[in-house]
């Protein structure tokens, strides 16, 4: 256990079952964070019969502090570098003197606390041991979890062409103005109609909801301490809207509340009432509040596990939202989400949309970790520290964000191609499973039976399901690279130094380069890079293919980042979030990851190993700069013409020119490490190079065969991998037949005239070559053997 949000249950037959489901959330949480999370929570036995609230809050703090207390009583503590055990304990296990708790339901005021514990104790990580204090960052100031789960609902909408933060959109919420994900969440965007919401105790009806005026009687309850929605100003509510008391018998129903929600009763009860509202046919179902509201249709109540809300639950398939944003934990079962996505709904899973907060304590502990290294060697007192802290507040949201904005980028691309890598990720959920990290039944990820059903009906993985693999595809990659001595190679401690605010970067830069936990750090955002960049399945089928480990692969990942400047690609379809259509964002970036599924596997076959990064990056950049910007002039006409009509493409979606042109350039890019390997590695010698191994490729159908090859149908994993092995070979066969032609020509004059000279001396050949290619071009459909005959052709060719 590293670190985790401790939560005061007030579930007392069962909170061990409420804090057992917020630590399987959490788990696939952990992959952005530094190190891995857990989840804690205690429960009042014997609360105070008389005293009112404020003794029910005594008691609950005592009970806090017990656990705090209990915590540090087992924990090693650490002066300076060195490790000192807990007096009276056996350790069975290593040093691990890294322990932080974090704020949660009911103890979101408690850091404080804990740190004055912390410092009675003597404990090494003062009050970096509860973040959120009084000194550190407030979450629901910052409003974090809220902001990180809008980047989830913004995503949605942009995919099915909306715009919320410019365009109105209804929505439904469970929770009040009071909490901080549902009162955050409101404030996000000035078009919230929220037609409906309820808590514990209210609901609140506004059937025409006003945007304008009602955002700021929100903003006025949010900043009003201990408000209920019992506290809106009736007059802002429109007509025949009000606030019910969850505790009446019956609510009658307004003509507007019936029409608008479709009901043909005059009353109702409010559970009924709920139950309406979760139904409602709105565009945003906004989990802000404690509950689980959603299951599966074959799922029991008793499976939900939240026995308090067994009359209001209602089924997946049932929801008529456009979107649902987790912002609370635990708002639907993981088959009530799957339900709803096959149904059509537009969702993630609540550890994707909140996962915010936690990452904004990680940051938050990191920097104190830093800083008090600083503080230490007399560099920086303890308020000017925290003036420094307070003053990083809102670039410590941006990188949080940042984080929530790539996931679900990852999540978008993986879904995109569902169907296509369904087997890819089966594949990846056995191999996850035979080492041990997970449970297809715990975690809700089909069989194999499922596996097959899914590939016979044409179905892919939903977004929940890919949330799940997603994370621990990235816990395990994490755990493999920690494990090597790639987190020591100097070139990625440019990852660590951007893990941290600008103002640390500029002023403490050394201190960063010995942070207590810079392993973890460069790990941590190269794991998240490779895996929201190449998709979860990239690590497993490069292992496939090439028997390559882990380290290897995320060498070459870094390899090839830098070598093809992919970063300000990135950063160019991304500023185009509504400004073109969302698909074509997706399309773009896919074509960003088969480049890497190229490169990567280029370098984990034909580089030294172990690959030096920063020795690769310069040896290759210069080439391929030097090919992308020639590129279109050493296409071949046919080439030349279907890279003009890919850019003409993009430009009338949106995109900028430069932009257009290198992403539909990158299939051709494809070929760049062969090309500049050709020529010696020579910048100046790749453009001529370059037409050489492209004129060669349009003659002997090589760029036409491998089009065919990738649009074949393919129905077993093993056709896949047949296909994907034609592939690899035609380039291997293309970059030996260039490398004889130069060779043969001894020159890279004119392309049409050095290949007359080599196929002068292999007529028959030559002839046979280009008469078979000529007989599959007009056969019409492609299958895989006519690629093993072409293959078997130029194997020929190439020997001759």
């Amino acid at each position: 256990v590293a670190r985790g949000g401790i939560r005061w249950s007030d579930r007392r037959e069962d909170f061990r079952t409420e804090i057992l489901g917020l630590m399987k959330a959490q788990t696939v949480k952990n992959p952005v964070i530094v190190p891995v999370g857990a989840k804690g929570g205690f429960v009042v036995k014997r609360p105070p019969l008389d005293g009112g609230r404020e003794a029910f809050l005594a008691e609950g703090i005592e009970c806090y502090k017990t656990l705090m207390r209990g915590l540090l009583d087992i924990t090693d503590n650490r002066a300076g570098d060195k490790v000192i055990p807990p007096k009276g304990v056996l350790r069975l296990d290593d040093d691990d003197p890294y322990l932080v708790v974090a704020a949660d339901k009911g103890t979101a005021t408690f850091s404080d606390i804990a740190n004055g514990i912390a410092r009675d104790y003597g404990f090494w990580l003062d009050d970096a041991f509860a973040s959120g204090g009084s000194v550190g960052y407030d979450h629901k100031k910052m409003g974090i979890t809220a902001r990180g789960a809008w980047e989830s609902v913004k995503r949605h909408f942009r995919e099915i062409g909306k715009d919320i933060q410019k365009e109105d959109f209804t929505c439904v919420g469970v929770g009040d103005m009071a909490g901080d994900v549902f009162g955050n969440g409101m404030l996000l965007s000035p078009h919230t109609r929220l037609v409906a919401a309820f808590n514990h105790m209210h609901i609140f009806l506004d059937p025409d909801s006003d945007p304008v005026k009602a955002i700021k009687e929100r903003k006025r309850l949010f900043n009003t301490p201990r408000t209920s929605w019992a506290d809106y100003d009736k007059k802002l509510i429109s007509k025949g809207g009000g606030v019910f008391e969850r505790s009446a018998k019956s609510i009658s129903l307004s003509p507007e509340v019936r029409a608008l929600f479709g009901i043909s009763q005059s009353s109702m009860s409010p559970d009924e009432l709920i139950r309406v509202l979760l139904l409602a046919e709105v565009d945003l179902l906004w989990f802000g509040g404690i509950g689980t509201f959603v299951k599966a249709t074959a799922q029991s109540q008793a499976d939900a596990g939240d026995r308090a809300n067994d009359a209001l639950r209602v089924n997946g398939k049932e929801l008529r939202c456009k979107v649902v944003g987790e912002g609370a934990n635990l708002g639907m079962t993981q088959a009530g989400r799957i339900e709803y996505a096959r149904a059509g709904g537009r969702l993630n899973t609540d550890s994707v949309d909140n996962s915010a907060g936690v990452d904004c304590s990680d940051h938050e502990v990191n920097i104190k970790i830093l800083l008090g290294q600083v503080v230490a060697g007399k560099k920086l007192t303890m308020p000017a520290r925290d003036k420094l802290l307070a003053s990083m507040t809102d670039e410590v949201a941006e990188l949080v964000l940042r984080d929530n904005y790539l996931q679900t980028a990852a999540l978008s691309v993986a879904e995109s191609e569902a169907v296509e890598r369904l087997s890819n990720c089966q594949r990846l959920v056995r191999v996850l499973e035979r080492s041990g990290r997970i449970n297809r039944a715990v975690e809700g990820l089909p069989d194999d039976e499922a596996f097959g059903d899914m590939a016979k009906s044409g179905q892919g993985l939903t977004r929940p399901e890919l949330s799940v693999i997603l994370a621990h595809s990235k816990l395990a990659l994490n755990d493999e690279l920690l494990e090597s001595d790639l987190p020591d190679e100097p070139f990625l401690e440019t990852d660590l130094v951007d893990y941290f605010p600008t103002p640390l970067r500029k002023k403490y830069l050394s201190a960063i380069s010995t942070h207590r936990l810079k392993r973890e750090i460069i790990v941590t955002a190269l794991d998240n890079q490779i895996i929201n960049r190449a998709g979860p399945t990239f690590v497993t089928d490069i292992k496939d293919r090439t028997g390559a480990s882990s380290p290897a692969i995320a060498r070459a990942f870094a390899i090839a980042r830098g070598a093809f400047d992919l970063d300000p690609l990135w950063a160019g379809i991304e500023a185009l979030d509504n400004k073109v259509p969302a698909q074509r964002q997706i399309a773009m970036l896919r074509e960003i990851k088969r480049l890497l599924e190229r490169t990567v596997m280029w370098f984990v076959q034909n580089g030294p190993a172990p690959l030096d990064i920063e020795k690769n990056i310069t040896r290759f950049h210069p080439g391929v700069a030097a090919l992308a910007k020639g590129l279109r002039e050493a296409l071949s006409d046919t080439a030349r013409a279907g890279l003009d009509a890919a850019v003409a493409e993009h430009k009338a979606a949106g995109v900028p020119e430069p932009l257009a042109r290198a992403v539909a350039g990158l299939s051709q890019m494809n070929a760049t490490l062969d090309i500049v390997g050709i020529a010696g590695h020579d910048a100046k010698a790749v453009p001529a190079m370059a037409k050489v191994y492209f004129g060669i490729g349009s003659r002997f159908g090589f760029d036409w065969l491998r089009g065919s090859a990738r649009r074949i149908e393919t129905q077993t994993p093993w056709q896949r991998q047949a296909v994907q092995s034609m592939l690899d070979e035609l380039y291997i066969l293309q970059q030996e037949l260039v490398t004889q032609v130069i060779d043969a020509a001894g020159s890279t004059r004119a392309v049409d005239a050095i290949v007359s000279v080599w196929s002068d001396a292999r007529k028959d050949k030559v002839a046979r070559t280009e008469q078979m290619i000529a007989d599959i071009q007009s056969a019409g459909i492609v299958d895989i053997s006519m690629i093993a005959v072409a293959l078997r052709q130029l194997r020929v060719l190439v020997a001759g």
